[in-house]
């Protein structure tokens, strides 16, 4: 045993061996060093009185001393606390694989708190960082990360359309350095329609939200369109780029007279969904979102591919990169399961009532 305050001396003076130092001494002469250094410390006596510590401790302080922890940067769109609610699952598989931060992982937190410009910066920043790995949330900051470099790995999380957003050759073969989970899939977006139809059977003019500065954008917005010329509804789409646009999108699709509403999947639009669902209640608007959280806050109903066992997919690709697997070789995942919820509060509200067949299928009702 070795008194506490005898080894913060000892720490102090103790010639820390090259391999630790530098990386370009090879592991096992960093690993005689340590044995060396450990053996010359359990020959220390213990002063009298002092608490004691293992000196088996101090070999494991040593040990990870030698090894660089693995760093991912984790960049973000979304305001606030970074690890919020809809990324949980993301940070609980990560733990479940072994990565304790602090202990086996660094992680950077970058937020571009609702600006998107700032991407770009904080892309450069993650290399400034020395990353392994960038884990993106949003299309822009993914582009912005394959802008800075090609080289370092970078992680999907739950993106949209990265073949038609030039961000991967195909997703079977990304090609290059990016790869992850991706919430789109074919049909999804006139498959809200559908169900928003059959929610409102009167439905004939939809107002559609859209943040049209995002690259996954207009081909939602595409296939809404083709979607509703052959169901007979007409869409005003509204480009909102900022939350203060949200008062004059609201305002115009009154004086259209919509009968519904519908956002595409943008960061954007999560970020601003207080505000939407009460613009929503205010104008007595039947809505459908791409996310459950607005569903949450208060939001009609949702037709979510933003499942939990897809986002904690996205760690799966981190240990797998870590563990020396080529991002060019991992193959883009795509949702195999997507949810409907419905708020019964919220169609009480608007005087709305489901139809049975849409409540058996939902995935969750609250009530």
């Amino acid at each position: 045993m070795l008194a506490i305050s005898s080894l913060e001396r000892l720490l102090r003076d103790v010639e820390v061996p090259e391999g630790i130092r530098a990386k370009t001494v090879g592991a096992r002469s960093a690993r005689r060093s340590i044995n060396g250094t450990t053996r010359r410390l359990a020959r220390i006596r213990k002063p009298a009185g002092e608490a004691e510590i293992p000196i088996g401790a101090i070999a494991g302080r040593l040990a990870r001393l030698a090894k660089k922890l693995p760093r991912i940067c984790f960049l973000t769109f979304d305001p606030g606390t970074t690890q919020s609610n809809r990324f949980i699952p993301f940070f609980q598989r990560l733990r479940d694989l072994g990565y304790v931060e602090g202990q086996t992982i660094t992680i950077d937190y970058l937020s571009a708190d609702g600006h998107g410009e700032r991407l770009s910066a904080l892309a450069g920043e993650c290399l400034h960082l020395k990353a392994d790995i960038i884990v993106v949330t949003t299309t822009p900051a993914a582009l912005a990360a394959k802008n800075a470099t090609r080289t370092v790995p970078i992680v999907m999380h739950m993106l949209g359309d990265p073949v038609a957003t030039g961000l991967v050759a195909s997703l079977a073969r990304p090609g290059e350095n990016v790869t992850g989970v991706t919430i789109m899939a074919s049909g999804l977006s006139a498959k809200r329609l559908d169900l928003l139809k059959e929610a409102v059977p009167r439905l004939s003019r939809v107002l559609v939200l859209s943040y049209l500065g995002d690259p996954i954008a207009r081909p939602q917005v595409k296939e809404l369109e083709r979607a509703a010329r052959s169901r007979g509804v007409k869409l005003l789409v509204q480009d909102v780029g900022t939350g203060d646009d949200l008062p004059a999108a609201f305002e115009a699709g009154a004086r259209w007279h919509a009968d519904g509403l519908l956002t595409t999947a943008e960061s954007l639009l999560v970020v601003e969904r207080k505000r939407i669902v009460e613009l929503a209640g205010q104008h007595r608007l039947p809505a459908l979102y791409p996310y459950r959280t607005v569903v949450d806050s208060g939001g009609l109903m949702a037709y979510d591919s933003f499942t939990p066992d897809l986002q904690a997919r996205t760690a799966t690709f981190v240990d797998r990169i870590l563990k020396g697997e080529k991002p060019s070789q991992l193959p883009v995942e795509q949702p195999t399961k997507v949810e409907l919820v419905i708020n019964l509060k919220t169609a009480k509200a608007l005087g709305l009532t489901i139809p049975p067949s849409l409540l058996l299928r939902a995935d969750q009702v609250i009530e």
